[in-house]
């Protein structure tokens, strides 16, 4: 009896022994794997994806393995696992159903990482809400996305492979920012087309996105096209290049500032609507 009784605590601590080292084992593994991703990544340059995702992989075998291990010490369930082993068909049907919505996040995650529609640090935004913000994560289930306010946006992987994704950084981090301002109808279109462009060009985000033979061609730097004529205003359009999609934000709120400053100066109007009213009580009182 007593050493029945060793051999039970015995085992016990094996098996606690086991899932300890296996949670201080993956934990120590993500911690350490994780800390070597953003250190290449910022020395080297390189795509974190498939580190990040092979990270979520190994640490989920790590689990796997561990545990199983664990159980497989536990006589009882020893004796359970044979005998399913003749109802594994049914069990499997079983386990299929229940886990479809699970599987094909994985099965998503594993195309995402293959095929790279978007990668981590990307900028997306999503077409059906309009939803934009930097991709941080890519796991076996999830992609985390980070939005402009520093939240976080969790969107299941078999969802994120379906959506229609706007990139900004595939294949070319640059982008061609509009900035767009109105002017009056009596002001000179000449002078306000040129204060933008000069705004634009001395900016120190601003680069020249022409190409070689755009530049030999002699193309605008910096064209400045008039787009409508509004209600109450003359709309000009400029194109603005820069690096990324964060410089090419920080870039357009400084042009428009500047650009109402020089408009100021210069004397070009920028317009806003008027309106005349006319009360019923008046019009009554006129002959």
């Amino acid at each position: 009896m007593k050493e029945q009784l060793v051999a039970q605590i015995y085992d016990i601590g094996v098996i606690g022994g086991i899932i300890l080292v296996t949670i201080i084992t993956a934990y120590l593994f993500r911690r350490f794997f994780g800390r070597l991703i953003k250190k290449s990544t910022a020395h080297m340059n390189n795509d974190p994806t498939n580190y990040v995702f092979l990270k979520h992989v190994i640490t989920a075998l790590i689990y796997i393995v561990g545990f199983s291990w664990a159980f497989y010490r536990i006589e009882p369930l020893r004796a359970i696992a044979s005998s399913l082993l003749a109802g594994a068909g049914i069990l499997a049907v079983v386990v299929g159903f229940a886990s479809q919505h699970a599987l094909s996040n994985v099965i998503s995650g594993l195309f995402i990482v293959m095929f790279k529609p978007f990668r981590v640090n990307d900028i997306v935004t999503l077409i059906s809400n309009n939803q934009t913000g930097v991709i941080e994560e890519i796991t076996l289930r999830h992609v985390v996305i980070r939005d402009f306010q520093n939240r976080r946006v969790v969107i299941p992987n078999s969802i994120m492979s379906d959506e229609i994704i706007l990139n900004a950084n595939m294949t070319d981090d640059r982008i061609n920012r509009w900035i767009e301002v109105g002017i009056s109808y009596d002001s000179n279109i000449d002078l306000a087309r040129s204060i933008l462009r000069e705004e634009i060009k001395k900016h120190p985000l601003y680069i020249d996105g022409r190409t070689p033979e755009q530049i030999d061609e002699g193309v605008q730097e910096v064209p400045v096209r008039l787009t409508s004529l509004g209600d109450f205003s003359v709309n000009l359009r400029a194109n603005a290049w820069t690096e990324d999609p964060v410089h090419s934000f920080q870039l357009a709120c400084d042009v428009l500032e500047s650009t109402k400053k020089r408009y100021d100066e210069e004397g070009v109007e920028i317009p806003f609507p008027y309106r005349t009213i006319v009360y019923k009580s008046d019009l009554d009182k006129n002959p």
